[in-house]
């Protein structure tokens, strides 16, 4: 468990990997995932280095890939997830990948280009169909008037213009053209306004809606279409009313005049379509298996390409040796973790069948390493709290395994309540419970994935509810009378303070309990807060002093142990500068102050009881009071023999602790630079070469940050340099911070108390306003409407206390633990260990 309170111990190395080996040892790590490559060509262009062209195969390789899993999301055909980790392909077996996918991507491009022009085709006819179907229909309700209207000469030329022009008498003076078409529904009252006012009012339009929506070929989509049919007189009409409807992308179709050509045109298009059916369906199920045995597949497919895409972009960041026959990289990689990576780097070297083994080459070095914090399923949300806020510096003190019962306590302390912790326990346990089952679906739902990657939090957080529940005596809103209360109220009393009757007790609905009668008070309730505080006027007195002092003695606690963990990385980084000028200081300066005002807490707790507690004095005005030296006031009774010089004395260290911290340590480091420049300037017989290593040992480590690119892009300088000035700064305000952050880091913490009880009023409010109304009704009325009233109950319960309240409690804690407790200790200025990995690929996660 060691790795878990400070990062891994990380070492550079070295790895000469023989040119035709390099390929199956960068897959084997990658594989183990265990070493992090640095880039060694950061000067060259990506289109310039060594394998720039085998990631370009891959990357099209993909974009085959993505083409024809789009293809088979759009046929709705699921892809086959057997959860398989195939092997990384040869380079050898790219030329056959690449054949493999060419020729799917071709065959599907040739079928949905075929099925693209037959449903073209077939769209085309079916909109013939409907138009000679509608036309006739348009000559047979015209003729049907034309017959009643002979009687009426008046009404016969009227009625002429919707005549067929093969039908109209031979000494008709008119001879109508018409054209006829399909166009898109929305677009029929534009397309007549239009044809209205250019051809003024000259042509005569006809149109019917097709029922049954046709199928648009390329996007397969439904579109709703009307048949029109447009009659006029004369040329110069009819291009007209052409061009309108190619504006209006209507189409157009040649439609013969008599009805028998009609008829016969109409057979033949059936016909035509009948056969074209069959077609489209023997190509849809060729697409289908073509399609669904590719979906088989396409899983393994993409691990294979994205593997071998990676691998070559690995490779890409090493040096090529002048031999051309060795690659040599450098990676970060864990010390424990160094005889996995020589048994992968010997697993990658057997398997290209190379004689020649790798060489992994620890290397020395100034650069900071990356930081690596192990983790389990458990631990890693813990762990993505802490690095949500800053990543830590190497080898510091982590954060997290403190944060796994400090995190889900301080959650508890504002969110205390039985039933609402029952319930999000109940949540968290199906979780954990589901797991497998739940990773195994790889849901797209990024809301839930992050709820379920901090199930173990919720966890924690709903058992820590249920403990603090309990102490508060809360279980939505109403108090748990378990053990029996502690007051007791008797009909009559010997004691003239408490001369209460039977009758008295019916009728007065407020009575008023003395502690200092024998028989009302028993003795403490044996565990949390007794349940009588439920039903008493000031309950929220009682409970807000209660919950305002506990929220300051648990906050001045957590700090106090956040500034002993700074202690622990002083005494790792061996600095004991830091331990004697600034823990030992700031420990004093907190304690003196903050730390009695808990002991003063926990004091007046335990030395007033019932009988005395009339008399017990303000701890806040004796605090403010301890801060002025103000002890004249004699009516201000003190809580114990010698407070004055106790208090006197713990000031006064307080305030010699600030310039303890403000001023030693600068002038002690500036003592340190010029002796070590006072010597380094001795062994050179007074010619000053440099104020740190000789010119031998400046070459030597320049070579060295040329050759190491540091992550960070640091420039190390050789020479040593101090700033008096910059030191004093940074001191002054390192001490300004700490100590008004005491204060308000202090005060912060009283959140605690009020976010606990904005929780319990919430919940009474809601059971007040919401479930007294069902519970008030005292007939069968009452019993359905409580069925309704409790639906109501629970969905406001949930959205409102366990969701929104849960989440502001959650931010609060967060808040506290980054800024209160993390500021003792936690420098947060490291880099995180990135290791060359297959996993996300393995789980699916190909964009990442």
């Amino acid at each position: 468990m060691g790795e878990l309170f400070r990062s891994e111990e990380m070492t550079l190395a070295q790895l000469f990997l023989q040119s035709e080996a390099a390929y199956c040892c960068v897959s084997e790590l990658g594989e183990l995932g265990k070493v992090q490559f640095r880039d060694l060509n950061p000067d060259v262009n990506v289109f310039q280095r060594k394998f720039v062209n085998e990631v370009r195969r891959c990357e099209e390789m993909d974009r085959k890939l993505r083409f024809v899993e789009k293809e088979i999301k759009k046929a709705s055909i699921p892809i086959l997830d057997t959860g398989e980790n195939p092997e990384v392909p040869f380079p050898r077996d790219m030329i056959d990948l690449e054949a493999n996918f060419e020729k799917i991507e071709n065959e599907l491009k040739e079928i949905n280009t075929n099925q693209e022009a037959l449903k073209r085709n077939f769209l085309e006819l079916t909109e013939l169909k409907y138009i000679l179907r509608k036309t006739q229909q348009f000559f047979d309700e015209a003729q049907f008037h034309h017959h009643q209207q002979m009687a009426d000469p008046d009404l016969l030329e009227e009625s002429s213009s919707l005549l067929e022009p093969s039908e109209i008498g031979r000494g008709a003076p008119l001879r109508l053209g018409f054209v006829a078409g399909v166009i898109n529904r929305e677009r029929i009252p534009t397309f007549e306004r239009m044809l209205w006012r250019v051809c003024r009012g000259n042509v005569f339009l006809r149109q019917a809606e097709i029922e049954n929506p046709l199928e648009d070929p390329v996007t397969s989509d439904s579109v709703h279409k009307s048949v029109f049919i447009i009659f006029f007189q004369g040329d110069q009409l009819k291009n007209r009313v052409k061009k309108i409807c190619e504006g209006f992308r209507a189409s157009l179709y040649p439609c013969p005049e008599t009805p028998q050509e009609r008829k016969e045109m109409a057979a033949g298009v059936n016909t035509r379509i009948d056969d074209l059916q069959m077609v489209l369906n023997q190509t849809e199920d060729h697409r289908q298996r073509v399609l669904q045995a590719a979906a088989k597949t396409i899983r393994v497919w993409f691990i294979k390409v994205r593997k071998m895409k990676a691998i070559y972009h690995t490779l890409n960041l090493c040096n090529i040796d002048v031999t051309q026959k060795c690659l040599i990289a450098e990676v970060w990689c864990p010390v424990a973790d160094l005889d996995s990576i020589q048994f992968a780097l010997r697993r990658g070297t057997e398997h290209s069948g190379s004689t020649v083994p790798s060489i992994l080459n620890r290397m020395q070095t100034n650069q900071t390493p990356p930081t690596y914090n192990k983790t389990n399923k458990f631990t890693y949300g813990f762990q993505n709290l802490v690095d949500a806020y800053g990543i830590s510096t190497y080898r510091e003190i982590n954060p997290a395994p403190y944060t796994i019962i400090t995190f889900p306590f301080l959650f508890a302390v504002m969110f205390g309540d039985f039933g609402h912790g029952i319930l999000m326990t109940l949540f968290a346990v199906w979780m954990v419970i589901r797991e497998s089952r739940i990773l195994s679906q790889k849901t797209d739902n990024e809301l839930f994935n992050m709820v379920f990657s901090g199930r173990y939090i919720i966890l924690l957080m709903g058992a820590f509810s249920i403990y603090t529940g309990l102490i508060y005596n809360d279980c939505f809103s109403k108090a748990l009378n378990i053990f029996g209360s502690s007051w007791s109220v008797r009909p009559m009393f010997t004691s003239p303070k408490a001369n209460w009757t039977e009758d008295l007790l019916r009728h007065v609905p407020v009575l008023q309990l003395d502690p200092d009668v024998n028989g009302v008070f028993n003795g403490p309730y044996p565990f949390g807060i007794d349940p009588i505080w439920s039903i008493a006027t000031n309950k929220l007195t009682f409970l807000n002093s209660y919950k305002m002092k506990m929220s300051v003695v648990v906050g001045i606690i957590h700090m106090l142990f956040g500034v002993t963990l700074s202690l622990l990385n002083h005494i790792y980084f061996k600095k004991p500068l830091n331990i004697y000028l600034g823990f030992i200081p700031e420990m004093i300066f907190m304690a003196s102050l903050f730390g009695y005002l808990v002991i003063l807490v926990l004091y007046k707790w335990c030395a007033y009881d019932a009988a005395t507690s009339k008399s017990a004095p303000s701890l806040l005005i004796h605090f403010i009071n301890m801060f002025l030296f103000n002890y004249t006031d004699k009516s201000l009774p003190m809580l114990y023999s010698g407070q004055k010089g106790l208090q006197c004395f713990l000031v006064v260290c307080a305030i010699l602790c600030v310039p303890w911290m403000l001023v030693v340590k600068p002038f002690i480091l500036r003592h340190q630079y010029l002796r070590r420049k006072h010597l380094g300037t001795h062994n050179f017989g007074g010619i000053r070469v440099g104020n740190g290593p000789t010119e031998e040992d400046a070459e030597i480590i320049q070579h060295d940050q040329l050759s190491m690119h540091s992550e960070e892009g640091e420039e190390p300088a050789v020479e040593e340099v101090f700033n008096f000035g910059d030191v004093v700064v940074h001191q002054a305000i390192h001490t300004i911070e700490y100590c008004l952050g005491c204060i308000s880091n202090t005060a912060s913490y009283l959140r605690l108390w009020a976010l606990s009880l904005a929780h319990a009023q919430l919940s009474e409010v809601l059971w007040t306003m919401v479930m007294h109304l069902g519970l008030n009704v005292k007939n069968l009325g009452g019993g359905i409407l409580l069925v309704f009233v409790f639906a109501a109950f629970s969905t406001l319960t949930i959205a409102i206390l366990l969701i929104m309240e849960g989440l502001s409690a959650f931010l609060h804690a967060l808040r506290l633990h980054w800024v209160e407790f993390q500021n003792k200790f936690f420098g947060g200025t490291g880099f995180k260990f990135l290791p060359f990995s297959f996993e996300t690929i393995r789980e699916g996660r190909f964009d990442d």
